[in-house]
């Protein structure tokens, strides 16, 4: 009795260490096969003060190039199922933000958004790139938004979804956990962990437990470069005065139940920006092109094919 207490003892402590480490393996191994499915590949390009890890795909000769933003502490990744629809007609670039992904942290980098949007100016340059679509989802939306107020003739158009940068009408769950001094994305346990995947997507994809094990483990080793690259996002100028000077064609795309930024703040956008088609979706969350990578695929090319 006493041996199959100890192998049970054993075999709960071996599941313990390796059940992350497996889903690292398995996390790493999917994104890398849906990379070469999607015909994206890694190129890494230099700026002024890093090399910036990007996936990169589609026709050199494109007649447009599309420059996809993700969010605060996500990657590159989230990108892909959406990508694989333009990759056939499109030259798509995809960076991992500074503080992000394989780009890397380090200490007071500058992640605030106007350093951010000069760094993907220097990422267009180095790629040859004159003009671009912009997409970007959260902080990404910020900066896609910065962007095209700010570089009026590097954005061809720009598309924001759930993007963060104006004060909303109404508190979000974030908001409120943020006012009590509660930071969801400053992970201390796997309880934290769970009680902010839950608040990201309102029906996110299915994926394998030992995965979002992994996912938990580098949220937790990366709390304190997420919170100094919080700060200095956070702590950006607001985009309010700065929406009429975007006037490049504008898509915005939210999710009706984004319990990390409220649907109410579509109306600031729409009141901000001349030339915003303005889509919002029930059953839907704070990332639309990873809940519904086709038909958020499907609404943006039917956007751009009004503008290419």
């Amino acid at each position: 009795m006493l041996l199959i207490l100890a192998f049970v003892a054993v075999f709960m402590l071996w599941s313990w260490w390796t059940w992350p480490r497996i889903g690292h393996w398995l996390y790493d191994l999917s994104m890398a096969l849906e990379a070469r499915l999607y015909q994206v590949r890694k190129v890494p390009v230099a700026v002024a003060e890093m090399t910036l890890m990007t996936y990169q795909g589609g026709p050199p000769k494109a007649p447009a190039t599309l420059l996809m933003l993700h969010g605060y502490s996500a990657d590159k990744t989230i990108w892909l199922r959406f990508a694989r629809h333009f990759v056939g007609d499109y030259r798509v670039i995809i960076p991992d933000l500074a503080g992000h992904g394989e780009t890397g942290f380090r200490p007071r980098g500058s992640y605030d958004i106007p350093s951010q949007a000069q760094r993907l100016i220097q990422l267009l340059d180095a790629c040859a790139v004159e003009k671009a679509h912009v997409i970007g989802n959260s902080m990404g939306g910020y900066i896609a938004a910065w962007l095209a107020a700010t570089y009026p003739e590097r954005v061809a158009s720009v598309a924001l979804i759930d993007p963060a940068g104006v004060a909303s009408p109404l508190p979000s769950d974030m908001e409120r956990l943020l006012a009590q001094g509660n930071n969801p994305f400053l992970i201390h346990s796997r309880a934290d962990f769970d009680q902010f995947y839950a608040m990201t997507m309102a029906s996110p994809p299915w994926v394998p437990g030992a995965v979002l094990a992994a996912v938990a483990e580098r949220y937790e080793r990366r709390r304190n470069e997420l919170a100094e690259i919080f700060d200095d996002f956070h702590g950006s100028e607001p985009l309010e005065s700065r929406l009429a000077d975007i006037q490049a064609p504008a898509l915005l795309l939210w999710g009706r139940k984004d319990r990390l930024i409220h649907v109410s703040s579509a109306q600031v956008w729409a009141q901000g920006i001349a030339q915003l088609r303005v889509e919002l979706w029930d059953d839907i969350g704070h990332m639309p092109m990873v809940e519904r990578p086709a038909l958020t695929a499907r609404l943006y090319r039917e956007f751009l094919e009004g503008q290419v």
